[in-house]
């Protein structure tokens, strides 16, 4: 039986490899090996892949199926890989053309009953995908605006492993879109204020007006009731509209934390305002296998605003 291949992308930061997925159906004892350094998480998609293709009415074969994932010396991390594992088996067994699978690359986490999960970071996989050369993604449906920002790729949205089983060759029955469409959160609406709204506090404008110029940080002292966060919260609406490069980043810095980007690429300068009690690992970002961006990266080609900075936690 041939070996079925899929691709999808492991990030490291803003950062994506491509990675290769093997699938071979053999003749012996039924189990489900994966192989390829994947961590905790990955490892789960056995049984998660298994139900999924199942419940969506394309069951895996009854024998052993070993799952590689390629390059193996790469530790692979989150569950986005499921939605590649699947169609690789699907393609080894035979019931998708393999050839289809295996020029696409496959984003997604599966749940039990077969239907794609958003995921956080789309924006940068889809970006890595296409330096890679590949002209096709497919996504859940419910990260398809996001990905969409990227220029040069064609993105396909699919809500479940069944509809893309379905856009792969396989002959089933579709399902109506409507019963497994996902719930999205709305993101929340981000407004700059407009430093003519402020009245008086001349010298004050006057010093947002020249950072904003120069580039300069500003360090704002006063009592409360001062003003100290108005005048702040409108220093982004003074800066220059992003660069389509900046802006591309930025959304990808915002989508690495789960912040999507919807409605479109934003030009406008983020502002971030971390507590006065968030730790050094928020502020800065990090984390253990998977890095995650803090205040200071989401306030890339922005502004980072440091409230009661002098309340904060000393750190050395």
């Amino acid at each position: 039986m041939p070996i079925g291949r899929a691709h999808a992308i492991s990030l490291l930061g803003l950062d994506g490899a491509v990675v290769e997925i093997e699938a071979d159906i053999s003749s012996n004892l039924p189990a489900f090996v994966l192989i390829g350094l994947p961590d905790a998480a990955l490892g789960e998609a056995r049984d998660r892949v298994r139900a999924a293709a199942g419940n969506s009415g394309c069951p895996l074969p009854s024998r052993k199926l070993t799952v590689n994932l390629s390059p193996a010396a790469l530790p692979k991390h989150g569950s986005g890989f499921d939605l590649g594992i699947a169609l690789a088996a699907l393609a080894a067994d035979g019931q998708v053309s393999a050839d289809s699978v295996a020029r696409v690359v496959h984003l997604g986490e599966l749940g039990l009953d077969g239907r794609l999960r958003p995921l956080p970071g789309i924006l940068p996989a889809v970006l890595a995908a296409v330096r890679a050369g590949f002209e096709t993604v497919l996504v859940p449906a419910g990260n398809a605006d996001e990905a969409a920002l990227v220029p040069g790729v064609r993105v396909v949205p699919v809500i479940s492993l069944r509809d893309a089983a379905i856009w792969h060759g396989a002959e089933l029955e579709p399902i109506p879109r409507e019963a497994l469409m996902p719930t999205v959160p709305a993101s929340p609406d981000e407004e700059d204020g407009d430093l003519a709204d402020v009245i008086g506090n001349p010298d004050a404008v006057e010093a947002m007006q020249v950072a904003a110029a120069g580039g300069h940080h500003v360090y704002l002292l006063g009592p409360p009731g001062a003003g100290k966060t108005m005048l702040a919260s409108r220093l982004p609406g003074l800066l220059p509209d992003l660069s389509a490069e900046q802006a591309l980043e930025v959304a990808s810095i915002r989508s690495l934390a789960g912040i999507p980007a919807r409605g479109g690429l934003s030009t406008r300068p983020p502002l971030e305002s971390p507590h006065h009690t968030a730790s050094a690992a928020a502020i800065v970002g990090g984390g253990s296998g998977v890095i995650r961006p803090g205040a200071a990266a989401r306030a890339a080609h922005g502004v980072l605003f440091l409230d009661e900075l002098g309340d904060g936690k000393r750190t050395s």
